[in-house]
């Protein structure tokens, strides 16, 4: 498996297809593989002729670990997918973030908006301004001697979750610690690029997608019909709606 130095940091990644690139950025507690390739992201947008680029977050999959909150901040991780995309030789790309890898998204739009085309949020709406994202109970949940110690619902799911996954829960509690920025609406009014804000009719965690579309210049939203957030992430709907996003003139 191939990977990059992002800021020294050990970064795992996965570059298939050929065409125009589209980056992946995947969600909390998840990795490149949970979220784009089981789905079958990866070989929708191969088979559409693009170019697919996808890495695991710090903390997360094949990536190098860290136990500091404070290294997990959102522009961090931002500066990371830039990275790639610099390491690769790529100016600019499509981008696909889900969840905590959409509030990624956000930020390296704002941040870089020099290198994103076009940007989808999936699995984020209105929380994107009025929260900080999953709730920090869940770190507590990741912390606990065993799943049988957990009773907050939210936080069962997650540590049953990072337990199937073998994942680093010490390094997962210190990224849900150290990624709780929102953006505010002026930030959010100033992102000019096109952007498609994709969430599961069913979602309790994203908040409203039409209302962040709203405030975005150039967004609009996509209803995922019946879905909550976890199985929005492969629903043909949602990948029908991207394909034909990317479609249109930038």
């Amino acid at each position: 498996m191939p990977s990059f130095l992002s800021d020294g940091l050990e970064l795992a990644y996965l570059d298939e297809g050929e065409g125009a690139p589209v980056l992946l950025i995947h969600g909390f507690a998840s990795t490149k593989e949970i979220n784009w390739v089981f789905p079958g992201w990866v070989k929708t947008l191969t088979d559409a002729g693009r170019r697919v680029i996808a890495f695991d977050h710090r903390g997360h999959g094949a990536s190098q670990k860290l136990y500091d909150p404070a290294q997990y901040h959102t522009r961090l991780m931002a500066q990371d997918a830039a990275n790639l995309l610099k390491t690769l030789g790529i100016p600019q790309a499509d981008v696909i973030g889900y969840s905590m890898g959409a509030r990624v998204t956000a930020q390296l739009t704002l941040s870089h908006p020099e290198v994103v085309r076009k940007a989808v949020l999936g699995g984020l709406g209105i929380h994107l301004v009025d929260g900080v994202g999953l709730p920090q109970s869940i770190a507590e949940a990741l912390e606990a001697p065993s799943l049988e110690d957990v009773t907050d619902p939210m936080g069962r799911m997650f540590r049953a979750f990072a337990d199937s996954n073998k994942a680093d829960r010490k390094a997962l509690a210190a990224c849900i610690r150290g990624s709780r920025q929102s953006l505010d609406r002026a930030e959010v009014a100033s992102i000019r690029h096109p952007v498609l804000v994709a969430v599961g009719t069913r979602d309790l965690i994203a908040g409203d997608a039409h209302a962040l579309a709203a405030l975005l210049p150039n967004g609009r939203a996509l209803d995922i019909p019946n879905r909550d957030h976890n199985p929005a992430v492969g629903d043909k709907v949602f990948k029908q709606g991207v394909l034909d996003f990317f479609a249109e003139p930038a």
